[in-house]
């Protein structure tokens, strides 16, 4: 079921639907702020240890390493439907862990770098690594979950899960 440039995978596989662990989530977040930690040492590193422009050295170093996550999430009668722009990402670099009541989204991409002999001109930087985390606002059924990547587009189908219904009951006397 896949065309060119287009990913489909149905969430069956328990590595992908099971809750991430919050060791795990803390783990990884925990070692994305080390990396951004030095590298905004490193950009005040190369500004001469100038001091006063630390916050803007710390989202320099943010924008250079994770590669913002711009969500869109739409809530039908039965379903939620989410659409996560993850350009220059393909389905094998994304980790996509759904939850009940929560959507954990991470990748990361391997790219070369040419180095250049002379004097940089212009110089750009792209991030390899996307992390987000979306707190859902009903609960799904984490066994049905779609996925579809195109375009740069990740596309995800969550049916809502089914709640039982309350039922009254009074007791009866005793015979």
């Amino acid at each position: 079921m896949s065309e060119k440039g287009t990913g489909v995978q149905v969430a069956k596989q328990p590595a992908n639907v099971m809750p991430m662990p919050f060791e795990n989530l803390f783990e990884r977040a925990n070692s994305m702020f080390d990396a951004i930690a030095r590298r905004a040492y490193e950009i005040f590193e190369g500004r001469g240890h100038l001091s006063g422009r630390d916050l803007e050295d710390w989202f320099q170093a943010e924008r250079e390493l994770l590669h913002p996550v711009h969500i869109n999430v739409t809530e039908s009668g039965d379903t939620l439907d989410i659409k996560a722009e993850v350009p220059g990402f393909s389905e094998k670099e994304l980790e996509i862990n759904v939850e009940p009541r929560r959507l954990v989204i991470t990748g990361k991409r391997e790219s070369k770098r040419e180095e250049k002999k002379g004097k940089t001109v212009y110089s750009e930087t792209c991030s390899n690594e996307v992390f987000r985390v979306v707190n859902l606002p009903t609960e799904i059924d984490t066994e049905k979950v779609t996925a579809t990547l195109k375009d740069g587009v990740l596309r995800l189908t969550m049916p809502k899960a089914v709640k039982a219904n309350t039922v009254q009951i009074r007791p009866q006397a005793a015979a």
